[in-house]
């Protein structure tokens, strides 16, 4: 099995509805996103996919929620805007772009500050 990822940044504010504490308040982050392709072998060129391809669909389904406030932006404006459900949107949105036949969105890792990750890894694959 390959594995290959390629992570970008986007910053965007938000705040949590259905909570007591810091993150009730408006508040905002310079997200980093990490988004794992895998695939059982290597495609045309060697390479389970390129990188440039999993650049330009991160980038078009995060330029969604970039200088955003996120609870404005569907789904959050109903959703939870949480690391946990932003890393599962974005894996849903990309796999709609990039899953095919040998090669699939895996995973995605959002991080809100440099110590603070979540992870959605799809299992429906």
């Amino acid at each position: 099995m390959f594995e290959v990822f390629k992570e970008i940044e986007f910053s965007a504010a938000h705040h949590l509805r259905d909570y007591i504490g810091k993150c009730e308040h408006p508040h905002g982050h310079n997200w980093r996103v990490r988004l794992y392709i895998r695939g059982a072998s290597p495609l045309s060129g060697g390479m389970l996919i390129d990188f440039g391809e999993i650049k330009k669909v991160l980038r078009e389904v995060t330029d969604r929620l970039d200088h955003k406030d996120l609870n404005e932006v569907p789904p959050f404006d109903h959703l939870e805007p949480s690391s946990e459900l932003l890393a599962k949107y974005i894996a849903e949105e990309s796999a709609k772009l990039l899953d095919r036949e040998g090669a699939y969105v895996h995973r995605v890792d959002v991080w809100e500050t440099r110590g603070s990750c979540a992870t959605y890894i799809r299992d429906d694959v």
